[in-house]
């Protein structure tokens, strides 16, 4: 029998999916009476029409002593699924579901392969203990022995070529590795911006490593490289 602790939910319904409005926040925070809102940058969807389609995972963190009690997004188009990865467990809440940090996944359903699709992830932070009654949790509610372990590096990317590495730790295995791209600009960054930015990966030797590349247009543009490394300890 499969033990449901040791598995991932995947909880699409707090990820609001709304097409993205030029600038201000989004419903992170509603519902929680202490809360510090945190935004992500417009993260590049992969545009393929094959199938199955490809998936792009980015990850928020919280201050440290808080943890995830909201989530949403906005999209450049209605056509991307979007939702979070939330652990197991009854009943559904922050600090049971949710940790410190959320993993957003993104998946274009469209038909034009020449589109840029974004989709900009929003957290709503609450205090990990003392934040109020209306959602009752603690930090000690989050169950130990996961089965995988995300690690996660995020980079400043520039004009030019650079390799961005994420390892698991010692007596880690790896079991997977993704990267995705992401634009802080106030409104979804158009198609010429997302191809500007380009990047290949291997995976080898208990780590994931990402050459980057970036052209000229991103000159005065933040944008960042995330690369995730899932590491395993069980044999």
């Amino acid at each position: 029998m499969i033990r449901l602790r040791t598995l991932w939910a995947l909880v699409v319904a707090g990820a609001a999916l709304v097409v993205a409005a030029p600038a201000g926040g989004a419903n992170e925070c509603d519902g929680l009476m202490v809360c510090i809102p945190v935004a992500g940058p417009w993260v590049v969807v992969p545009a393929g029409t094959g199938v199955p389609r490809e998936r792009v995972e980015f990850q928020l963190t919280c201050p440290r002593g808080h943890i995830v009690g909201g989530t949403d997004a906005r999209l450049s188009t209605r056509a991307i699924d979007v939702g979070f990865i939330g652990t197991l467990g009854s009943p559904v809440n922050p600090g049971i579901t949710t940790s410190r940090s959320a993993v957003f996944l993104g998946t274009y359903v469209g038909r034009s392969a020449s589109a840029a699709p974004t989709f900009k992830p929003f957290i709503g932070c609450m205090p990990a203990a003392g934040g109020g009654s209306r959602i009752p949790t603690s930090v000690s509610q989050l169950r130990p022995g996961q089965p995988v372990t995300r690690r996660v590096k995020t980079v400043r990317v520039r004009p030019g070529t650079t390799t961005v590495t994420q390892a698991c730790s010692s007596r880690e295995r790896l079991v997977g590795g993704s990267h995705a791209f992401g634009f802080f600009t106030r409104t979804p960054p158009g198609a010429s911006l997302v191809r500007s930015v380009s990047g290949s990966q291997t995976i080898g030797a208990e780590r994931v490593v990402v050459r980057v590349s970036g052209d000229a247009e991103l000159a005065g543009v933040r944008a960042v490289v995330q690369v995730h490394a899932l590491c395993t300890r069980l044999s």
